[in-house]
């Protein structure tokens, strides 16, 4: 069965160095560089941005730890909050668009709704995150980072923690650990059925890690002994 109603498709390209937005049904748009809206970013650069919920918005993250959400149409500041203290550096939505979690320098990642911009979960870590993913299956949180890369020559890896670390996202505790990255993890990605991600680090590699059926029967019994041990 086709369409009974009209079917609208909207294209847009934002560039985060400028804060220029470009429909791209409009191509002399690009070519003579003429933005339908721009959104001016004096007060402190964009470090990561991703676009909200039916493109109606831009999230953006800032070196000063600030979160914006910016309307796609008029370039206005819909919310803005600060939760972590310093830069943001890296935002990743869930696979239903209901939240987004966030990496920061401040050794933190936060999840946060993604319409409202609240927070709901903080995760520790000993050394600056600098991406996080959300599972597409599971209530799990990767993240990861690591030293910064100018000390990176003089630290060991088990010193540096260059580590994925697993977190359950409504406990916020660390589950697991996964080794293989030689430096500072820069990129987190889950395969879309989530049965792998991929990491890529300050070293130059692409880890594409598999997990095992014996993974998801390890993860039930931690989330069981924990209800157990709260009861």
């Amino acid at each position: 069965m086709g369409h009974t109603r009209a079917v609208w498709y909207v294209c847009h390209l934002w560039d985060c160095e400028t804060g220029n937005f470009f429909d791209l049904r409009d191509p002399s748009q690009i070519d003579n560089n003429e933005p339908y809206v721009k959104i001016p970013c004096n007060d402190s650069k964009i470090t990561s941005a991703i676009w909200g919920p039916q493109g109606e918005c831009i999230i953006a993250g800032h070196k000063s730890g600030e979160l914006n959400q910016y309307s796609a149409k008029s370039g206005k500041v819909l919310v803005n909050i600060k939760e972590h203290l310093r830069q943001i550096n890296d935002i990743r939505l869930s696979r239903d668009m209901t939240m987004f979690v966030t990496a920061s320098k401040d050794n933190t990642a936060k999840i946060f709704d993604s319409t409202t911009l609240e927070h709901q979960k903080t995760f520790w870590t000993e050394r600056p995150a600098n991406s996080a993913a959300l599972s597409p299956n599971y209530d799990h949180v990767v993240l990861g980072g690591g030293q910064e890369a100018m000390d990176i020559t003089t630290t060991s890896t088990r010193i540096g923690k260059f580590e994925a670390r697993f977190f359950h996202l409504a406990f916020e505790e660390e589950f697991g650990r996964v080794k293989g990255n030689f430096g500072p993890i820069n990129s987190f990605a889950f395969q879309p059925d989530g049965k792998s991600y991929s990491s890529g680090g300050e070293d130059g590699y692409v880890l594409i890690i598999c997990f095992f059926p014996i993974f998801y029967f390890l993860f039930l019994f931690l989330v069981l002994f924990h209800w157990l041990w709260n009861r």
